[in-house]
């Protein structure tokens, strides 16, 4: 399908804008644009102005700059072409519209850039997460994590890895056909060591791919504590806004509200939960039992407690302790007032401390599938190390571990891989 359509799409956001730019991929795409702008186009890579007409009346639809990439320099691997036009609704419309006129053109499908990126070895997989990253990231943090997924960081290191693999598998697979030759008896020794060597590596890098994991998706930090101690009010003191209602009454808290925060450049999702106590409705004995649960899921807990309380707090070691209406009387902890505000900056300090502590030595293995993928290929090399004795049998378990990094970066079985992460994309990517 790839070789004989030609796609197009409007690759930056629709509305009101100064510019917009048009892509086109495949093989018609440079005679698309030459259509389009009425004229020969260079496949230089040089930017032209060019009046763009609508082939069907020789209307001109607008002034605009064109270029048009070889193949052998194109970010899709296929003859590619791009328009850059005025932006607002009308004018990127009409270009949309005299493309989708022209035979062997259609409008891509979200992610099909990418996708053919892809499949001409443009990016690899890990590159295309990175690109879907990249779009949705919110931080500093995130955007420099998913450069870093973009630049081919991961894909380089998972390189190095295969090719210690392929040496590995060499030197073992030349001891099991050359057994009866002069083959040196270190051979299969050399082999084990360096898949042992490279397992370690591997285990290392798992250690922070749960840090990479919290700056990619952010940090969990549950409020909890016991009715009417303001949980709520002190979640609406960080957002600045009312998000969650307050009330005298105790129990008003049933659901779980999120607040999506950034604080010290990395996001933080702060949860406000309902007050833990014995509870007798039904209703809110489902949100209590909710609130431990999200609480026990958490990457962090702030414990709220106020002078109305009649027990002492008993916090956890990485537990946070904040001692909310302070203005009434201080006690443990954080003092803070989700009234005034007062000790709020001290708070995001500490969980600051704890959010730097805890992405410390973050990794560009950020995604669950990343993760999986190395266990896997881990588990087989640690066989592999086991299996030193049978060299077939380690020979086969470094093929598997191989094979599992292969899948990592797209090189085989990924269309439902590719399916997930393309379908975040917009339809210009």
């Amino acid at each position: 399908m790839y070789k004989s359509e030609t796609i197009f799409a409007l690759g930056t956001a629709p509305g009101l804008a100064a510019i917009a730019i048009v892509r086109i991929s495949g093989p018609d795409a440079h005679s698309a644009l030459d259509t389009l702008a009425h004229a020969p186009v260079p496949v230089d890579r040089t930017i032209r102005l060019r009046s763009l007409r609508d082939p069907s009346t020789s209307e001109i639809i607008d002034q605009a700059l064109v270029v048009a990439f070889p193949r052998e320099n194109s970010p899709t691997g296929e003859p590619y072409a791009e328009v850059h036009s005025h932006g607002g609704v009308a004018v990127p419309a009409a270009v949309l519209r005299v493309l989708g006129s022209m035979s062997g053109l259609r409008l891509a499908e979200p992610g099909e850039f990418a996708r053919r990126a892809l499949v001409n070895d443009r990016l690899d997989l890990t590159q295309v997460e990175g690109i879907a990253d990249l779009i949705t990231a919110e931080t500093e943090a995130q955007r420099r994590q998913a450069v870093k997924l973009v630049q081919g960081e991961l894909s380089a290191q998972v390189a190095a890895w295969r090719q210690i693999l392929t040496e590995a598998q060499a030197m073992l697979e030349a001891s099991i056909d050359f057994s009866d030759e002069d083959i040196p008896d270190a051979l299969v020794a050399d082999a084990v060591v360096a898949i042992g060597a490279l397992a370690e590596d591997i285990r290392s890098r798992l250690i922070g791919a749960k840090a990479g994991g919290l700056v990619r998706d952010g940090l969990e930090v549950a409020i909890i504590g016991p009715p009417n101690v303001g949980k709520s009010s002190l979640i609406n003191r960080l957002a600045k806004r009312e998000v969650a209602l307050t009330s005298p009454s105790p129990g008003t808290t049933r659901d779980v509200i999120e607040l999506r925060c950034v604080v010290n450049g990395h996001l933080v999702l702060f949860l406000d939960t309902a007050g833990l106590r014995e509870a007798t409705d039904p209703v809110e004995q489902a949100g209590v039992a909710l609130a431990r649960r999200r609480a026990s899921e958490a990457d962090l807990r702030i414990i709220v407690w106020a002078p109305v309380c009649d027990q002492d707090p008993q916090p956890g070691d990485d537990d946070i302790l904040v001692w909310n209406k302070s203005d009434i009387a201080p006690g443990p902890g954080i003092n803070v007032s989700a009234k005034s505000g007062s000790g709020l900056e001290d708070l995001l300090d500490v969980v600051a401390a704890h959010l730097s502590s805890m992405v410390a030595g973050a990794d560009v293995v950020v995604r669950e599938r990343h993760r999986v993928m190395l266990e896997e290929a881990l588990a087989h090399l640690d066989r592999a190390t086991r299996s030193a004795e049978d060299v077939e049998l380690c020979a086969e378990e470094v093929r598997l571990g191989a094979m599992a990094l292969d899948r990592m970066i797209g090189r085989i079985d990924c269309e439902e891989v590719l399916g997930r992460i393309f379908s975040q994309l917009c339809i210009g990517k």
